[in-house]
Formats: C-alpha cells, structure tokens, sequence
C-alpha cells in the first residue's frame, strides 16, 4: 500500500496436495498480491503460469536444512534410538499424509526378497492422518518386528538421530512439487530413492544419488534390494558429498536480488 515496497513471494507449492473448496481463488489472490516469485521447482513454475504469465518468476532449487546437527556414525546413533548398530535400515521421515505414499512403502516392505534380506523400516514422523489403514497393513502383513514406528513429531534436536541411523531416505510420494526432506537427506550425506512425481526427480539424479522410480509398490521393493544387492550405499554417499554443492542458501538470496531487479524494470 505504500506504493514502493516489492514484495517476494518464495513458493513452494501454489496449487495444495490436498485440495478443498477456494483453493484456486485463495491461490489467485495471492498471486495478484505480490510483485515477483521464486519457485523450488519447475512444476511449481508451470503451475504458477496458470495463475499469472506477466510477473517475473524464477526457479531456484530448496537450498540446504543444514541446521539439524551434525553428521554422527551410524553405529552412535543407532544406540541413542535402541536399534541394532548391524543392522539394514531405510528411513521415511516426516509428516504423515496419504499423498506422501506411506502406505505404499509398507506393502513394499512385505515383499519377501526384503523379508529375506531382514531391512528395516524407521518411520519418524507424526500422523496428519487417520493412522488405521497404516497399522493395518503392518497387521495384515505381520510386518511389526520389520517397522518401528513413532508416530510422534520429531523435534529439532531428535531429526539427525534418524538421518545418521539410517542407510538410505525413501519418499514414496503419490505427489509433490518439492520436499525439504530430499534437503534433509542431502546434509546427512544419504542416499535416497524418490518417486517421479512433482518436482523430486529434479534434484535427485537416478542412478547417481539414489533411485527415481514410479510411485508402485513392485518398483519401490525393486529399488530398495537393488540398493543392498549392488552395495551402493558408499558410492551414492559419496555422490551425494558431490551433488549438494548446487544447494547453497547463496545461491537462494542471488536469486531473490535478480528477481527484486527484475520487479523493477
């Protein structure tokens, strides 16, 4: 109202993954109300085109979360969450909701090459859903003693105890723009296996870092054995060192001064 100050909009998504009544008119409204955008992922930047073509936008990948401690061994931070310090175990880490694809994971976990291989799941997150149908299928398919599930929300303080216990980050999404645990994950130096939907293949290169597969029970079990079978943790680590150089918060603030030069022109 002041007729001067520019207003930055950082987006992560414009368009909810749980959609309801007014989201495409509160959504409109917000774009009307700011001068420029900065999206973390191409998908977000189409979406955004339905909405305004004439405001100056620009994409800039989720920078690090660098400040969620620092990197133990995993054997240290297994003991600190009573797990065996020998064991197989994958990660799926934060807020649980049906488009973040729980579900598929678990039955993935009931494939019998995993049984076979004794993997274990961690799932540190809180429930923002029912969580029935999810202690459902462990029920249904006896998976209680391969899954240790919280249901808590994690602090601050707790979040690097999972990334160093585990060997690799599964996000089995039915849908996504972006996702800050992908960041997580990069800071703790983990492998991941993500599912091509939304933004997430972007900033995890298949075959490099990790597995980009389809959001399928048959292809997330596949990744998983094929992870331990061909031994790729310390190679994808190692990657992993390499490929999170791009993700500086430098390189957000560059980009938020080249669109506030942009809103002026």
């Amino acid at each position: 109202k002041n007729k001067h100050s520019k207003i930055i909009s950082i987006i992560d998504n414009i368009i909810p993954h749980e959609k309801r009544p007014g989201d495409r008119w509160l959504g409109g409204y917000w774009v009307k109300s700011v001068d420029g955008f900065v999206v973390m992922s191409k998908s977000v930047l189409n979406d955004l085109d339905t909405f305004d073509k004439s405001k100056p936008k620009l994409f800039c990948p989720h920078p690090l979360y660098d400040h969620f401690g620092e990197i133990l061994p995993k054997s240290v931070a297994r003991q600190s969450l009573s797990l065996n310090t020998d064991g197989k175990y994958i990660l799926f880490f934060g807020f649980i909701r049906v488009y973040k694809g729980l579900d598929l994971l678990l039955n993935a976990m009931a494939d019998e090459r995993i049984r076979s291989m004794n993997i274990k799941l961690l799932v540190a997150g809180e429930f923002y859903t029912n969580s029935k149908p999810y202690f459902d299928i462990l029920k249904q398919e006896n998976l209680t003693e391969s899954v240790v599930m919280t249901g808590d929300f994690i602090s601050d303080s707790d979040v690097a105890k999972y990334f160093n216990a585990c060997d690799i980050v599964v996000q089995p999404y039915k849908d996504a723009t972006q996702s800050g645990v992908t960041q997580i994950a990069y800071h703790f130096n983990k492998p991941m296996i993500t599912t091509n939907v939304g933004g997430l293949a972007e900033i995890v290169p298949d075959g490099k870092v990790g597995y980009v597969v389809e959001p399928e029970i048959n292809e997330i079990a596949d990744a998983i054995i094929k992870f331990y079978k061909e031994e790729k943790e310390i190679e994808f680590s190692a990657n992993v060192k390499i490929e999170k150089e791009k993700y500086s918060w430098e390189r957000m603030t560059e980009t938020i001064d080249k669109l506030l030069l942009e809103t002026k022109t």
